[in-house]
C-alpha cells in the first residue's frame, strides 16, 4: 500500500476498541441523522462474523426482534459507531456464525465463554 494512503487511513482509524471476537454478544451505539436532529440508537447482539483488515474491518451482529431475525453490518472505524460495548462473551468454534439462521429458541444459543485477559508479568 502506498505511504500516503497508509498514512490517512491510521489517522482516521479509532484507537479506544474494545477487542471482541465471533459469539460474543454486544451492544453498539449508532449515531443516526433524521432531518436536522441526532440521536444515539443501540443495537444489540451476537456477532456472526468479522471481515476485512485495516480501516476496512467490518461486523455483522445478529438479533431476534419481534420472533423476526435482523442481521445488521458495522463498520469498525465508521463515524457512525460511537461505541461498542461487550455484554457477554461467546464460546464458539466457528469463524462465521450463518447457522443461527436457521436456529429458533435454545438452540440458537451461544454458550459463555471466559475472557482471556492477556497475561501480566509478576511484580517483584
Amino acid at each position: 500500500m502506498h505511504p500516503v494512503i497508509k498514512a490517512i487511513e491510521e489517522e482516521q482509524m479509532k484507537k479506544d476498541l474494545p477487542k471482541f471476537n465471533v459469539g460474543d454478544t454486544v451492544r453498539i451505539s449508532v449515531k443516526v441523522d433524521e432531518g436536522d436532529k441526532t440521536r444515539t440508537q443501540l443495537f444489540e447482539g451476537v456477532v456472526t462474523k468479522k471481515q476485512g483488515s485495516g480501516i476496512r474491518q467490518s461486523f455483522t451482529v445478529r438479533r431476534v426482534s419481534f420472533g423476526e431475525g435482523v442481521e445488521r453490518n458495522f463498520p469498525i472505524h465508521s463515524p457512525t459507531v460511537q461505541k461498542i460495548e461487550i455484554v457477554r462473551t461467546g464460546k464458539v468454534r466457528r469463524a462465521k456464525l450463518y447457522y443461527l439462521r436457521k436456529q429458533a429458541g435454545k438452540k440458537g444459543r451461544i454458550e459463555e465463554g471466559k475472557r482471556e485477559e492477556a497475561p501480566t508479568a509478576p511484580s517483584a
